[in-house]
This record gives C-alpha cells, sequence and structure tokens, in this order.
C-alpha cells in the first residue's frame, strides 16, 4: 500500500494518500490540537488486489497526551491508550516529542476507501495526568515486516479548578458612601504539565481592561474571601473597587460553560515555542469583554495576555437576510416579574410563556455572550388585555452595562391582535454586549406584558479563533520573562453529545493546499475517494 501520511508541523500541512477531516480540533502552530471529545479520521487508499499482511500506525505528539481511541475501519486498535512516562508530575517535558507505535492487523484493511479514526477520550471533568488534549505533529501508516508494540501505562489527574463570585461595592473619587455594583465572576484554571505544584497556587492580585476602555486592578485577601482595588471607569471618572466572597463557581452550567474560553498554551524559551498546558479562564464585571488580563499568585508568578475579542458586527442587510441572534442572550433580567405563577423575563427569549410585570413603565435587560451589532428587533403581544401591550418605549445599548446609549424611540404603537409580532428597524447599529428596553407607558393598565422579544444582525459572521488568540509573557520568581501564547479550543463534551455529528467532520483548513506530493497525487485519492464513498 501506498504510505499514509500527515505532517502538521508544516504550513500547509504536508500530506500523502490521506485526506483528513476533524470535530472539536484547532490548527495549532506546530501541530494539532484534539480537544476532548474530538478526534481526526483520515481517508486512505489501498490498491485493488493488494494484500498487506501488518501495518504499523505511527503517531507523533507532543507532552503529556490525554487518553485515545484508535480505530481502522471501525476496528479497534487501542481503547483509552495512554502513552508511556506518565508514572508522575513532571515525568514528561512539554516540548518532548514522543512517537507510539500500533500495530493495524492486514485483515482490517480492505481494498479502496479506508478510514483511521483517532479520537481524545478524555471526559470532561475526569482527572488525567495531562491537560485534557492531544496535540498531534505526525501520523504515519505503512506496511510492516515486524510487530509493532503498544506500551501502556496508567495515569492519574491533578487538575486544580479554582472559580469565585464576588459581590462589589463601587465608590467614586470624592464620595463617601459606597454603591452597589456588578458581580464579578473569576475562574483561572492551569493545567500546565511542567510545574504542577506551581499552578495550584491561589491568585493574590489581579487586573483587567474591557473592551471599553474600563480597566480595573484588585488584591484578595490572604483566604480569597474579599478584595480590595480601585478602578477607572470608559469615561475617565475614578474610584474604589471592593469585594465579598458569596460562593464558588459550578463546573456545570452556563457559567462554567458559556463563558469560559479554553485554550491550550506555548512557551518561549531561545526562539522555540514549546506547549505547556491548557488554560480555562473566566473574567466577567458585568461589563464589556476583558480584552487584557494580569495576575499573579502567592509564589510570586507573574502572567500577563492580551486577548483577542471576537466581535459580532455588520452593516443592515435588505429585509430577510437578517439573522436572529436572540440565542446569544446570556441573562435576561427585568424590574418586576410575576413569579408566582412563572411569567418571569427569561420567557421572553425562551418561548415558554409569557412575561408581566406589575408596573405600568417597567425595565427590562438583555446580555450577550458577546457584543452584537443589533439592527432590528421584534416585539410579540401576549395572549390576553390588550391595554397591557407597551405603548411608548425606547431602547438603548451598552458595553459596560453602566452607560447607556439611545438606539430606538417609539410612541403610541399598538399591537392589533394577540400574539402579534412586530419587528423595528434601528436607525443606527453599534456592537454593544448589553441592551435595556425601557417601557414609559402601555395601553392603560396597572400590568405591562410581552409574550417574546427577539433580536437580529445583519448577517455578519462571528470573528473565528484564530492560530494564536492570546499573546502574552510569564515570569516566575528569580526567572527571566518568557514569551507565552494561546490558542483557543472547544470546551470540553462528556458523554453520548460527544460525537456530536462527526461522522462526516469538518475538513482542515490545509487539507487542499499543497497537501499531497503533487496535484496528481491529490486528483487521483480525491477521485478514489469519491468513486469508493459515493453511496
Amino acid at each position: 500500500m501506498d504510505p499514509v501520511f500527515a505532517d502538521f508541523a508544516t504550513r500547509p500541512a504536508e500530506l500523502s494518500n490521506a485526506v483528513v477531516r476533524q470535530h472539536r480540533c484547532v490548527v495549532a502552530p506546530s501541530y494539532v490540537v484534539v480537544a476532548a471529545g474530538g478526534g481526526l479520521k483520515v481517508d486512505f487508499m489501498v490498491p485493488d488486489g493488494e494484500e498487506t499482511a501488518e501495518a504499523e500506525l505511527r503517531l507523533s505528539v507532543l507532552g503529556v497526551a490525554a487518553p485515545i481511541d484508535a480505530d481502522v475501519n471501525g476496528e479497534p486498535l487501542v481503547k483509552g491508550f495512554l502513552l508511556p512516562g506518565t508514572e508522575g508530575p513532571g515525568t514528561v517535558r512539554p516540548d518532548t516529542e514522543r512517537e507510539y507505535v500500533l500495530t493495524v492487523p492486514g485483515t482490517v484493511l480492505r481494498p479502496g476507501a479506508n478510514v483511521l479514526a483517532i479520537h481524545n477520550t478524555d471526559g470532561a471533568g475526569e482527572e488525567s495526568e495531562g491537560d485534557g488534549v492531544l496535540r498531534l505533529r505526525t501520523i504515519a501508516l505503512d506496511s510492516a515486516e515486524h510487530d509493532g508494540r503498544a506500551r501502556r501505562v496508567s495515569g492519574r489527574g491533578a487538575g486544580d479548578r479554582s472559580g469565585w463570585a464576588f459581590a462589589t461595592e463601587r465608590r467614586l473619587l470624592g464620595a463617601s458612601a459606597w454603591q452597589p455594583g456588578a458581580e464579578l465572576r473569576f475562574r483561572l484554571d492551569r493545567s500546565e504539565t511542567h510545574d504542577e505544584a506551581a499552578e495550584r497556587e491561589p491568585v493574590t492580585r489581579l487586573a483587567w481592561r474591557g473592551t471599553t476602555g474600563a480597566e480595573s486592578s484588585v488584591a484578595f485577601r490572604t483566604d480569597l474571601s474579599g478584595f480590595h482595588g480601585h478602578f477607572r471607569d470608559a469615561d475617565g471618572s475614578i474610584g474604589e473597587l471592593r469585594g465579598t466572597l458569596t460562593g464558588p463557581l459550578p463546573d456545570t452550567g452556563r457559567a462554567a460553560d458559556a463563558a469560559v474560553r479554553h485554550f491550550t498554551t506555548e512557551e518561549e524559551h531561545d526562539g522555540v515555542w514549546s506547549p505547556v498546558g491548557r488554560l480555562r479562564l473566566l473574567l466577567d464585571d458585568g461589563g464589556g469583554p476583558v480584552d487584557r488580563v494580569t495576575w499573579s499568585d502567592r509564589s510570586g508568578a507573574t502572567t500577563s495576555l492580551s486577548l483577542l475579542v471576537p466581535v459580532l458586527t455588520g452593516p443592515p442587510s435588505a429585509p430577510g437576510e437578517r439573522r436572529d441572534i436572540t440565542e446569544l442572550v446570556s441573562k435576561v433580567r427585568a424590574s418586576d416579574e410575576f413569579t408566582d405563577f412563572g411569567e418571569v423575563a427569561e420567557n421572553l427569549v425562551k418561548s415558554g410563556g409569557k412575561w408581566l410585570a406589575h408596573e405600568q413603565d417597567p425595565e427590562l435587560r438583555f446580555t450577550f455572550d458577546l457584543p452584537v451589532a443589533v439592527t432590528a428587533y421584534s416585539l410579540t403581544s401576549a395572549n390576553d388585555v390588550p391595554d397591557r401591550d407597551p405603548a411608548d418605549w425606547v431602547l438603548e445599548g451598552s458595553s459596560d452595562g453602566r452607560s447607556w446609549t439611545p438606539l430606538d424611540s417609539r410612541e403610541d404603537e399598538v399591537f392589533r391582535g394577540r400574539y402579534q409580532c412586530r419587528e423595528f428597524a434601528l436607525a443606527r447599529s453599534e456592537a454593544h454586549r448589553h441592551y435595556r428596553l425601557r417601557i414609559t407607558d402601555n395601553h392603560g393598565a396597572e400590568e405591562t406584558q410581552l409574550l417574546d422579544v427577539r433580536f437580529f444582525d445583519g448577517g455578519a459572521e462571528a470573528a473565528a479563533p484564530g492560530v494564536c488568540d492570546f499573546v502574552g509573557f510569564r515570569q516566575s520568581v528569580g526567572a527571566e520573562p518568557v514569551g507565552y501564547r494561546g490558542t483557543r479550543i472547544p470546551a470540553p463534551v462528556s458523554g453520548a453529545d460527544e460525537e456530536g455529528g462527526a461522522d462526516t467532520g469538518e475538513l482542515l483548513a490545509v487539507d487542499f493546499s499543497d497537501t499531497a506530493r503533487n496535484l496528481q497525487d491529490a486528483a487521483r485519492l480525491l477521485e478514489q475517494l469519491t468513486r469508493y464513498l459515493r453511496p
């Protein structure tokens, strides 16, 4: 058989007799990151009439790898396989390239199209020695004259995951009274393979800046029960900031999944970038997305990052081309809601019933996962009492949840029937993370109600994660600073969802850029695959 080869250490990748599909993978500078629950599938050809007694599969990886499953044409080669050398923390350097060899019986190979599947089986939340990702540099499959031997060792995990929520107060310069502030949610999980003990050191100082230009810096108490610091808002006003711990963040749910960003990271030593583990980061102060974070831990080590922040933007499109982005709303708050009957504000974006407030002039606030440029919105009247319909309102946008910009104003609006959906276009469209609907009057009732609120943009797509999604530096006590960068990866998944429709998978971006030995090889392989894979 023709050798099957994929080298992800080059750009573009070098492929021979291979078409590579991926699920939950990210192309890093010198390897492919296979996130937990993800995998690669390599389609390759065996010529008609050729018999192979045995083949060898060689996988080259960096650092400590997550456990894997591997199969050819659905026939298992290994399940939950761990690379050797994980007898304890620090036994494998993160920049160490290691190869493991698996035997592929000739009986599993067949003339025509074949599929090699490699899956990262590290479970979400389960303990593993490494950082839960698989960094593949090369894949090679060829006939062998002797047995390949797979070496098995056991591993253990020791991830230290820490997340907190703080109630905050702010005091402007010159003011005597403290005022309530937005909740601060903070999570920092460092799963680094070279110095596991140091990564567990608690954070003592934290500073961050949002995309609006607002900045904050705080120092934590020894027991992390609170903090004291200062802030500078986007408008230049300054003041003090303090917080009290209200509880740990959960490891599941929206707080743990939707807003947390996951990265595979690298350090630069003597001009060479080497993987050092995974970083899980959440910092939400109720304002705009954070684009810079600096922290120090109890050991005195300092880390600083500048983050790439995706923004949904775009000019208004023609009617019919708008895109419903309501699913990006992460939080809805109302000045009042009828909780006894379940007529709460969250129903407005979930279509689970109506919202009712015992006010003629209620207020609704919608927080998105990231800044969005709304070009239109719609309101749907509820099931009864037309006098409860909104008549006058103002829609406003904000990047930090404190300073608001008017976007649309309506007066004497009338809904002609029950369950009527009315759409309103905005004269101006700017990217905001927070939107506020201030209903200033209704049609005469003591209550106000709506069935549904929807938001639309101009159809632009979010910026896709790139090869590098943050840059910065790290400096340990007594050591020189080193470069630090990260590539964003999908959040872990577990259970039945981990395949997630990955049977087909997405082609890696590099598959068709000089990936075969020459264009004739590429054309031949694709023609054969089309012929054999056609239903």
